[in-house]
This record gives structure tokens, C-alpha cells and sequence, in this order.
């Protein structure tokens, strides 16, 4: 797979199939990981792998706690003013995110695979997520969706004493990432073009180029 493909069109991916993933898949995504950038070549990191219904039968109902919690604490005057305004094609994106993250959560046991990180020592999450965006590319070259959440912080006791961390260690929950055969189509994410959210040398000073469209898109 071309570079920029995967660049391009590893977006999250939250609706897939119960289908498992193939050890040798798995091997590929974990591989890819611990070849990403580590400061200091420290390697302080833990990544899991989770396929055990019973694991995920627990962490589904705290995951869903959790969901409510962001919609109604962080996301809470977004959501109100998407309702509000359903129509505004902001209001039309946030909303359609909220059913997106919503669905994971409802169906967050269905998942056949969870994947974990951990970094020790290391609450910036600096030394994990090169190594965690790895395993997400891997997974898009072998046709595995994947999302990224880290909701789960918001209960991280409970998720800890699932998962048999040992907290006097220095271990710092980074992320849980999802990942199943997707049953939608991969494409390119839309997002706000280059020149508005960068800048040079100085925070107000413009880019000095726009791209208006993605610079890669697949053929045909």
C-alpha cells in the first residue's frame, strides 16, 4: 500500500464486524508499533492486546459511563447547540460524530479486538503515540479499521484493576483503540483546510500557501 493511502484514509473506523483478527495480523500491528520513534530509546511503553469476551463484557458497561460523562461535561454546550441549530453544517458534524462515538460505546463488547497503550512515567503521552498511530497504519495496510479513544481516563481505577495493572509502577493509560473488519468503505476524512489551522514563525502570521482540496486522493 502506497504511503499516502494509508496517510490519507486511516480514519476511524467504529462500525465493523465481529470477525476475528488473525494472529499474524495482530503480529504485524504490534511489530509496526515498537518500531515508532521512543525518547531516548527508552521503550517505557506497554501496549495490550485484548480478545477476551469476558474482558470486554467488563469494560463495555464502564465505557459506556464514561461516554456519558464527556456528553455531559465536556461536549455538553456543543451537543446543545447542534440540537439547537440541526441544521448549521457544523451542528450537522457534531452531531454525527455524537451517533458515531455513541455506537462504539453501545457496542463496545462486540469489538474483536482492543488495543492498549501504556507509557511509564510519561503522563504527555510523547513516547506512546508515534508508537500507537504505528500500529493504527499496520492495521489500515491489512484492511483493519481502527478508532482511538481515551474516554476510558475518566474511570481509569476500575479499568486498571480489570486489566491487573500494577499502579505502583508509573503507568500511564495513553489510549484504547478499537479495531475490527470495517463494514463501511475507507476514504479520505474531511477536514478544515491547511491554512486555517497552521501558521509560520509566529502564532498570527498566515502560512503563506492554501490547499484548498487533499493533496492525495485515490484513483478513479
Amino acid at each position: 500500500m502506497d504511503v499516502y493511502e494509508a496517510l490519507y484514509t486511516t480514519r476511524a473506523m467504529r462500525r465493523v464486524k465481529p470477525d476475528p483478527i488473525p494472529e499474524e495480523v495482530q503480529k504485524k500491528i504490534l511489530d509496526a508499533a515498537i518500531r515508532a520513534p521512543s525518547g531516548g530509546n527508552a521503550q517505557t511503553w506497554k501496549f495490550g492486546l485484548v480478545d477476551d469476551p469476558a474482558i470486554r463484557g467488563q469494560l463495555g458497561p464502564i465505557y459506556r459511563e464514561c461516554m456519558a460523562t464527556l456528553w455531559a461535561t465536556i461536549y455538553k454546550e456543543r451537543i446543545e447547540l447542534a440540537n439547537a441549530t440541526p441544521d448549521d453544517p457544523e451542528s450537522v458534524t457534531m452531531l454525527k460524530v455524537q451517533k458515531s462515538a455513541q455506537w462504539l460505546a453501545d457496542n463496545f463488547e462486540t469489538y474483536p479486538l482492543l488495543f492498549l497503550a501504556f507509557s511509564q512515567f510519561d503522563p504527555s503521552g510523547g513516547s506512546i503515540f508515534p508508537g500507537v498511530w504505528n500500529g493504527m497504519l499496520a492495521a489500515r495496510a491489512e484492511g483493519v479499521g481502527s478508532a482511538i479513544t481515551s474516554v476510558l481516563m475518566f474511570q481509569m481505577d476500575k479499568v486498571l484493576d480489570i486489566l491487573q495493572v500494577p499502579k505502583e509502577e508509573g503507568w500511564n493509560f495513553a489510549c484504547c483503540v478499537t479495531m475490527g473488519y470495517p463494514t463501511g468503505r475507507w476514504d479520505v476524512a474531511p477536514r478544515r483546510p491547511v491554512h486555517e489551522v497552521s501558521f509560520r514563525n509566529t502564532w498570527d502570521q498566515p502560512l503563506g500557501f492554501e490547499i484548498p482540496e487533499p493533496l492525495w486522493a485515490p484513483e478513479g
